[in-house]
């Protein structure tokens, strides 16, 4: 059973960092550990400030839709 479980867990990392949604937490602990009385933009804006840097980049192209 311990094995089946490692297994899953090592399939949900690869899964949360190949789809991006593990960038949330690393903010956040980020965030946290270099002022911890600093407030922590919510999931919400992080992925839109995420998004709009992205498109800002020149260098990753456009986005046709």
């Amino acid at each position: 059973m311990s094995s089946a479980r490692r297994l899953l867990a090592r399939v949900r990392y690869f899964v949360r960092e190949f789809s991006g949604e593990a960038a949330y937490d690393r903010y956040v602990a980020h965030a946290r550990s270099h002022d911890p009385a600093a407030e922590v933009m919510t999931r919400r804006a992080f992925e839109r400030a995420r998004t709009d840097a992205r498109e800002a980049d020149p260098r990753n192209g456009f986005r046709c839709c």
